[in-house]
């Protein structure tokens, strides 16, 4: 227990009222000074985290399976032994984006690799080989049709993916890889765009964000490295802008809340605590969702038998979100299961509505990254 401590005769360093307690109850201003030595500092935040942790073993549990049960606490006043609802769907929001972003760097690997040892160059014993065998697609390439019709966008393409499966083979074989040949792969080259009411550096951005736009998409057309790189600069800008888009959503989903309950009379901030715990419940099966899908694909080569339970799993987290959500809006605005039901549909129905646009939104700026 922290023994009582006396404050009389003791004056605030800021304003000189004379304190009563650990804080001036003029200006706030803490008694204790910032300069202290190192161990207390340590002191103070492993205090700070161990009680973050407590309320986060009090916070997570009922989150996960007792719908509705933390906005209710929340709103009757029992607060201190949980995580600020704020809080807790900004962390978990950024744990969840981060766990996509790895499974999606991921998969998109494990696809690169699988498109890199195809091809005929695979077969090729030596390097000296591979590079005979690349050249001569190159030269059957740069020959021109018989018809003299203007070759198609596919050859192109084949070419830049047998570029990337020559380095391939090469690099296993241990030899150098080839030189970048400069294949180009669609460099679309769209007319300038200018619009009077934008000023002209804005409008050099938004030229150059359309022509990073089509040459991302021109990449992402192609198999091996190249077009694997380009849905990993798609996938980056969209993880990059898709937390900022969610700020905007949840509110919006507040909104809708209100709009739907509006005869409750309830506060707007009632609403906005049941979006932030809401997301947050979403997060947090996100949060668990991808690493068991990790784990099944990690496993599965090795222990074929752990796929079918961990995919019962995934499949009952995914049933429980929607469920979870119904139960949550019944408990908390207290209507039947008819009225709470159509309610939930049409809130669910206006908000896949917001979110597709963001997601669309998110992928504009990602194709622009």
């Amino acid at each position: 227990m922290k023994p009582l401590t006396s404050h009389e005769g003791l004056q605030c360093a800021n304003c000189g009222v004379p304190m009563q307690g650990e804080f001036c109850q003029a200006c706030g201003q803490s008694i204790h000074s910032v300069v202290r030595p190192m161990h207390h500092m340590v002191e103070d935040t492993l205090d700070m985290v161990f009680h973050v942790d407590g309320r986060i073993v009090h916070t997570l549990p009922p989150l996960l399976y007792r719908p509705g049960f933390l906005t209710m606490e929340y709103l009757a006043g029992r607060r201190q032994r949980y995580v600020a609802p704020f809080r807790l769907m900004f962390v978990l929001c950024l744990l969840a984006f981060f766990v996509c972003h790895l499974a999606v760097d991921h998969f998109i690997s494990v696809d690169t690799a699988a498109s890199a040892g195809t091809g005929d160059l695979a077969k090729d014993p030596s390097a000296e080989a591979v590079r005979a065998h690349y050249e001569q697609m190159r030269k059957d390439f740069d020959t021109p049709p018989a018809d003299s019709k203007p070759r198609a966008n596919a050859p192109r393409k084949r070419l830049s993916t047998e570029f990337d499966h020559a380095n391939h083979r090469l690099a296993q074989l241990g030899a150098a890889p080839l030189e970048n040949p400069a294949i180009e792969s669609g460099n679309f080259k769209p007319e300038q765009v200018h619009l009077s009411w934008l000023t002209e550096g804005m409008n050099a951005s938004l030229n150059r964000s359309i022509g990073k736009g089509m040459a991302n998409l021109s990449e992402m057309s192609n198999d091996g490295e190249a077009g694997a790189e380009a849905r990993e600069r798609l996938f980056a800008g969209m993880f990059a802008v898709l937390p900022q888009t969610m700020f905007i959503l949840i509110p919006a989903f507040a909104l809708l809340l209100k709009l739907v309950y509006l005869f409750q009379r309830r506060l707007y901030m009632e609403h906005l605590i049941v979006a932030l715990h809401g997301h947050a419940f979403v997060f947090l099966a996100v949060l668990l969702g991808m690493p068991l899908v990790l784990l099944r694909d990690w496993l599965l080569p090795h222990a074929a038998w752990t796929a079918t339970p961990l995919q019962l799993l995934i499949w009952a987290l995914l049933l429980w979100v929607p469920i979870y959500l119904l139960i949550m809006q019944k408990r908390i605005y207290r209507q039947g299961w008819l009225m709470t039901t159509v309610k939930y549909l049409f809130v669910g129905w206006c908000y896949t509505f917001l979110l597709g646009y963001a997601l669309v939104f998110a992928a504009l700026l990602g194709f622009t990254h």
